[in-house]
């Protein structure tokens, strides 16, 4: 797979079919460079032949022979306690030291989901991510961070009200599956976020430019590009994102922050010359 051209795909198209494993294996050599992504796709594919012993009867049971051998037999776990470590957001470490976060857990869910004949997808709650199982006119929610338990529609709202601290009432609409290219795009903003906690700003570079490839067009991105840059100590090329930025006449109070870096990054070039 060329990363580039997958992510290019899900900028025209977010609904465009690519192999969630592979997407986010691939995804993770940016920071893991050498990443064998097929061994890791082997070693899923095995996990779901194994997996396949579990799943008969109906869907509930079948969801929960799922669980059960993800979160029992395997040991996949919610990383709580520290939640924050960049590492639950790539796949191969996922992977390797079987714990992760919501959407990374369900990813790995999705993936040997699939491959063992179970059509399991990602739902993007707000503050938090579960997975369903869908059969048909069924479907069957689970909580891959809390051990894989199965869940009601109401317990999904307890989740969000438990992360967000603010009621919540599901439409439709949320319980929807997501598509890939909006999944990524969370997987990638979590990232940022972490980065950019951490005060690691050539990481968080890395990781915007690769959501700016997502949505081109969203101009916060040029903002935290030149931010970040300048904070990275390339002011010469913060300089062109965040004129980009204060081109699409942001609100006032951020336009003056911005317009205050944008004059510290061109003080700083001024001294080289």
């Amino acid at each position: 797979m060329n990363i580039d051209k997958a992510l290019d795909n899900l900028a025209r198209d977010p609904d465009a079919s690519f192999d969630v494993a592979e997407l986010a294996l691939e995804l993770a050599r940016d920071e893991y460079s050498d990443v064998d992504v097929e061994a890791y796709l082997s070693e899923l594919a095995g996990m779901a032949r194994e997996a396949r012993t579990f799943l008969s009867g109906s869907l509930e049971k079948r969801v929960a022979g799922l669980c059960r051998f993800l979160f029992h037999e395997m040991g996949f776990r919610g990383n709580a306690q520290h939640y924050y470590d960049p590492r639950n957001s790539y796949l191969n470490q996922v992977i390797d030291r079987r714990t992760g976060i919501p959407i990374t857990l369900s990813a790995v869910a999705m993936a040997i989901g699939q491959r063992a004949g179970l059509h399991v997808v990602g739902v993007g709650l707000p503050g938090h991510f579960v997975a369903k199982a869908i059969d048909g006119g069924r479907e069957v929610f689970f909580d891959p961070f809390h051990g894989g338990r199965l869940v009601t529609v109401e317990n999904c709202e307890q989740l969000v009200e438990q992360v967000t601290g603010t009621p919540f009432r599901a439409t439709r609409s949320h319980l929807e599956a997501i598509a890939l290219g909006p999944m990524v795009q969370r997987m990638l903003s979590n990232l940022k976020g972490i980065y950019l906690r951490e005060g690691d700003f050539p990481r968080a570079v890395r990781v915007i430019n690769r959501l700016r490839q997502l949505t081109p067009r969203d101009p916060l991105l040029l903002r935290d590009l030149g931010v970040s840059l300048f904070q990275a100590g390339q002011p010469g090329k913060a300089i062109d994102p965040l004129k980009a930025y204060l081109a699409t006449n942001p609100p006032v109070a951020d336009a003056a922050a911005v317009q205050e870096f944008l004059e510290k990054a061109r003080g700083d070039v001024a001294k080289w010359n």
